[in-house]
């Protein structure tokens, strides 16, 4: 086995996959061999979002070694499914591949489709259609209870929203953000906690639709909002340090006088 070896990315993945084996043999790492199915599941929420924080960072060579981590995820449970003899990696290959012929029929068969919209449309059809067999007792039953909760959300949402349960038009939401606003404000001042809980989440579901109303993914958009908070804050403690000052050290008032200063500098152009 030669890690540094140069060679196609066929190679290199013969490559990874031998690595993996061997890691897991007894003549391999006592912790990789000590791995299951569920005890990798944290390493592989991780390496997600280390993706995405490389895209969101236009980090490319970061990007590059994430997606190889990432990588490595699907090739541990591979290598964990064939000791168990469940399936190989050849087979999570064949399946991939052959899926994507399948669900696009308007570039490998006679079917058309001019606009994305339509070729999503098919590809739910066509999905629809090979899960059949399988299908859940109920529409929303196909949605993963694992999904991280905004994603879980937008994705129940566009389910209920094809069935014919949705709004007539963009109003219809803003009304009902507003309504929900009004049922958290009474259960702020007569509710207990768990009412309170339960009108918050109905708040962040109802602006999970709003956000799909204007074609916004919400998981992207608090996730950019995350990171202009990040550099804000982290302007306002620079300010403070350049004076010999910390944040214990300023009261509010100067701190939000640092924090619209941030907003205003992030807009100057360089």
């Amino acid at each position: 086995m030669n890690p540094h070896s140069q060679g196609s990315a066929g190679t290199q993945l013969e490559e990874l996959l031998r690595l993996m084996s061997y890691l897991r043999s007894p003549q391999g790492c006592p912790w990789d061999r000590e791995q299951t199915f569920d005890s990798i599941k944290p390493f592989t929420l991780e390496e997600t979002y280390e993706v995405l924080d490389a895209i969101d960072a236009r980090d490319w060579n970061g990007l590059r070694d994430e997606l190889g981590d990432f990588l490595l995820q699907a090739v541990f449970y591979a290598q964990m499914a064939e000791e168990a003899g469940h399936f190989r990696m050849e087979d999570c290959l064949r399946s991939i591949n052959e899926k994507l012929v399948r669900r696009h029929p308007h570039v490998f068969g006679k079917a058309t489709a001019d606009t994305a919209d339509e070729v999503k449309q098919r590809w739910d059809e066509i999905k629809a259609t090979e899960s059949k067999s399988s299908a859940p007792a109920t529409l929303l039953g196909g949605v993963s209870r694992s999904t991280p909760a905004l994603m879980e959300a937008l994705k129940i949402s566009e389910k209920a929203a094809g069935s014919g349960f949705e709004w007539p038009t963009i109003d219809g939401v803003l009304d009902k953000v507003s309504e929900e606003i009004g049922e958290l404000q009474q259960a702020r001042s007569h509710g207990s906690k768990e009412d309170l809980e339960s009108e918050f989440g109905d708040l962040l579901f109802t602006l999970v639709n709003l956000g799909r109303f204007l074609k916004l993914d919400p998981e992207q958009a608090l996730r950019k909002t995350n990171s202009r908070f990040r550099e804000r804050f982290g302007f306002i403690e620079r300010k403070l340090a350049e004076h010999g000052r910390s944040l214990k050290d300023a009261d509010l008032e100067e701190m939000e006088a640092l924090w619209q200063l941030a907003k205003v500098q992030a807009k100057v152009p360089e």
